[in-house]
């Protein structure tokens, strides 16, 4: 019987907790599966937690190195245009390549097998680089948001209107190939961190296209534009800080996605011999699902 239930889910023939039977004679059991993407499912003799942390591994890379080369040119144009908008952009693109580093060793950490103190493994390990990230967004927001009202209420001349407009395109460009990365990668493996994060590198290339509409302001006679347009994109951070949290505390306090328990339910009683599902729970371990699922079977 349950060589169906586990092959239905795609499990395979093993993995399974052990049947019980209760004083009505209805055999009751609960067990756990993996499920990757929205469709797959994990089988055979491939650890597949190893090939999906390999493709966060990857996709980490990639975005490090793209928005540590555009921080990098940016702070050349914040150093002589003086713009604290751009600052702001900078500073937050800066904090966004950083977040790489804790995401980075969730990752590698999560590659390591179940022990008999960490019987699951370390895939919550995931959910505290996701913390970490929150943190590290909201510090930066708050650093640039002090800079902009700074300038505010004591204004300077900004300068080289073209190099800051370029560096907002640069900006934008770097952004959005990282959102790109992150959330395809991050929705293939199932991790809310690297998802969140790509999300906030999407909104970073929006902000990034507001320093250009700074310079723009200021070229019209508005110096007041540059420093707006930094508490503009602060707010944004903020906005950002709040969608990361929301989703990763989610994750942590073992919620799940409206309507997956009624997706097990569904897929389960469609087994043939099931009588009843009695109950269905699932929860997050860093990008693997774990399910459990209680049966009523005849005799």
């Amino acid at each position: 019987m349950w060589g169906k239930v586990l092959d239905w889910f795609g499990f395979g023939a093993h993995g399974h907790d052990h049947d019980r039977h209760d004083r009505d004679g209805h055999d009751h059991g609960g067990h756990g599966h993996d499920r990757y993407g929205p469709h797959g499912h994990t089988h055979g003799v491939i650890d597949a937690t190893i090939a999906t942390t390999d493709r966060g591994i990857w996709a980490i890379k990639w975005s490090f190195a793209i928005l540590a080369i555009t921080a990098a040119l940016q702070i050349v144009v914040v150093i002589a245009s003086g713009s604290v908008a751009l600052f702001a952009d900078t500073i937050h693109n800066i904090a966004d390549a950083t977040t790489a580093i804790p995401l980075w060793i969730a990752f590698v950490l999560a590659r390591r097998k179940p022990t008999r103190t960490f019987t699951y493994g370390l895939g919550r390990v995931e959910d505290l680089a996701g913390i970490i990230i929150v943190l590290i967004i909201l510090a930066s927001a708050l650093v640039a948001g002090y800079e902009a009202v700074n300038r505010l209420f004591n204004p300077r001349p900004v300068q080289f209107l073209g190099w800051l407009a370029a560096a907002g395109v640069i900006g934008f460009l770097g952004n959005e190939a990282v959102a790109v990365f992150r959330i395809r990668v991050g929705r293939q493996i199932n991790s809310a961190a690297l998802i969140a994060d790509g999300y906030h590198a999407r909104t970073d290339g929006l902000t990034s296209l507001a320093v250009v509409a700074g310079a723009v302001g200021v070229w019209l006679g508005y110096p007041l534009a540059d420093p707006i347009i930094g508490l503009i994109i602060t707010v944004a951070i903020f906005g950002i800080v709040w969608q990361s949290a929301r989703s990763v505390l989610t994750r942590m306090l073992d919620g799940v996605e409206p309507g997956l328990v009624g997706e097990i339910h569904h897929a389960a009683e469609h087994v043939a011999g099931i009588e009843k599902v009695t109950d269905a729970r699932a929860r997050w371990l860093g990008h693997k699902l774990h399910v459990e699922v209680e049966i009523a079977v005849g005799k």
